[in-house]
């Protein structure tokens, strides 16, 4: 892949992640309840469930940035585009849809798998 059409790729990731961030983290400062007192009993359990959410969204968001910072400095060095596994070119389709890949296909599909296993 062209550097500089990766690197576009990059900015406007690392634009969409700051700005779901940027949201998410404006939404905790919120509050569009009328009173501070729960009208109902599961209004504790559905804050929590959506705080939860939001963490979780965050933590994913927070992750996808360092990555989007790994694949600039791989640009830098001249390993943009090769996985970090296996030294194997990762396919210019794979980094159109995914710019901060780090890994082929296949080799991520086995690390999730993995994962999902232990």
């Amino acid at each position: 892949m062209d550097l500089d059409r990766a690197k576009s790729l990059l900015q406007r990731e690392r634009e969409r992640i700051e700005r779901e961030l940027g949201e998410l983290r404006a939404g905790h400062g919120d509050d569009s309840e009328l009173s501070g007192i729960d009208q109902h009993n599961a209004d504790a359990g559905t804050e929590l469930f959506e705080e939860e959410r939001d963490r979780s969204l965050i933590d994913r968001l927070e992750y996808e940035l360092k990555a989007v910072a790994r694949a600039e400095k791989r640009i830098d060095e001249g390993g943009y585009g090769l996985s970090v596994e296996s030294g194997q070119a990762i396919p210019d389709e794979r980094l159109e849809a995914v710019p901060q890949a780090e890994r082929t296909v296949e080799e991520q599909s086995r690390i999730e798998a993995q994962h999902r296993n232990s």
